[in-house]
């Protein structure tokens, strides 16, 4: 079971080789997870084609967590609730869900979004 979900920003961080992201990765128990989203955002934004090749390598270091429709149905909920008041997009509520339903700490640079979601479960792994 995974011990944690990583959002697009860490994975960014670290494929940007930003020295507090890699750290904290190269020394997290595993496994941690991303989600089919996370997958999605890191490869559309990845830099050409051997770009593309270096995320892919670092994006399958982690375990995939799928959503399941209960997560679609609780992301709708939050993007209803928080897309006027705190400006929360698709994404960020799709991958929020999969955290929300297994209770597990979603590791985000993102808090400003995923906190009104998730609470606690929003962590900024590094500075």
């Amino acid at each position: 079971m995974t011990v944690g979900i990583v959002d697009t920003t860490v994975i960014i961080h670290y494929f940007r080789k930003h020295a507090a992201a890699r750290d904290w990765v190269d020394t997290q128990p595993r496994p941690l997870s991303v989600t089919p989203i996370t997958w999605l955002e890191v490869m559309h934004g990845a830099p050409g084609k051997a770009g593309q090749t270096h995320c892919k390598a670092l994006l399958s270091q982690f375990e995939m967590l799928y959503l399941v429709q209960a997560d679609q149905d609780w992301a709708m909920e939050q993007l209803e609730h928080y897309r006027l008041s705190h400006g929360v997009g698709i994404n960020d509520c799709l991958i929020a869900s999969v955290a929300y339903r297994l209770q597990i700490p979603l590791y985000t640079h993102n808090l400003k979004d995923m906190t009104p979601m998730l609470g606690t479960l929003a962590v900024k792994p590094y500075t």
